[in-house]
């Protein structure tokens, strides 16, 4: 199928599954996006997922991701000429092409939503050359509090673990994901000090049982304070039933309206704690490829 018609196809399946949803179509918005990096869309690697969140912010929201090629292309260059989003003079706007100096990034992705437009972009690397916390610190325009917390993602073996860097334009935040996860990190016991060490909200029985089973986690650092903002622990399924969970409501409904492609379905569902309490989030593959990395 040729860019046009994968990207006429995933428009498509976007404003209906937003209608489905009830959530809003912003076309003026979505379409630019799509029209922008429609390349990655046609290419044998292409992967792409749609999301939901529980938390206030994310509600009435359909997310979008996909990964982009080639990987020697600025995603974040072309995002400016297309007016996608707007120049900016926080380190915010710099980072991605300090790490691409810096660290072989493998590949890239793409965040967006219906209604809120162009989001994020995330780097990549290698999975066999996993990236250390030390040397992505040492980055100027990197938060500070990835380096305030290094002694911290040592504690927990996870200083030479980072796998992707996702770089939120309109908050302003960092996602640091870490990859080989220690099994530890995943114990009742070691969840419940991580979240009391960082100051985040008392984890319910639902997310202690869900951190058990997770394959993988991140942390969310912004420039204004030297603390974790957020930490994410997330599990890959094809059954939801078969998750030691209750499944939200709203999320029931994004699985009953959001098509797939493939025999078997592949979810991503995450418990995401800040300080002010939990939340869950959903995604869901669209276009899937054995190998992809798994954020959420």
């Amino acid at each position: 199928m040729s860019a046009t018609a994968e990207v006429a196809e995933l428009y498509s399946t976007l404003e209906e599954s937003a209608r489905l949803l009830d959530v809003a179509f912003e076309r003026d918005k979505v379409r630019p996006i799509l029209n922008a990096y429609q390349d990655a869309f046609a290419h044998p690697a292409a992967v792409v997922a749609f999301r939901v969140a529980t938390s206030m912010r994310h509600m009435g929201e359909l997310d979008c991701r996909f990964r982009t090629h080639p990987k020697d292309r600025d995603p974040y260059a072309l995002a400016l000429a297309k007016g996608l989003t707007g120049e900016t003079s926080h380190p915010v706007g710099t980072l991605l092409s300090d790490v691409q100096e810096r660290c072989p990034v493998e590949s890239h992705g793409i965040d967006f939503g219906v209604v809120g437009g162009f989001k994020k972009i995330y780097a990549a690397f290698a999975p066999d050359d996993l990236q250390d916390v030390s040397k992505l610190a040492d980055i100027p325009s990197m938060p500070r509090s990835l380096a305030e917390n290094a002694g911290f993602f040592a504690r927990h073996g996870l200083d030479d673990r980072v796998g992707v860097i996702g770089i939120d334009y309109p908050h302003r935040t960092v996602n640091v994901y870490f990859n080989d996860v220690p099994a530890e990190c995943f114990e009742s016991k070691t969840i419940l000090s991580t979240l009391r060490e960082t100051g985040m909200a008392e984890p319910s029985e639902q997310m202690l049982k869900l951190g058990q089973e997770s394959f993988g986690l991140y942390v969310t650092l912004g420039w204004e304070s030297p603390k974790i903002e957020r930490i994410c622990y997330a599990v890959t399924t094809t059954d939801l039933e078969a998750l030691p969970v209750r499944i939200e409501p709203e999320i029931e409904k994004f699985v009953k309206s959001v098509p797939y492609g493939g025999e078997d379905r592949k979810f991503v569902y995450g418990v995401a704690l800040a300080p002010q309490g939990e939340y869950y989030k959903l995604e869901s593959h669209y276009k899937w490829r054995t190998g992809a990395v798994n954020f959420i």
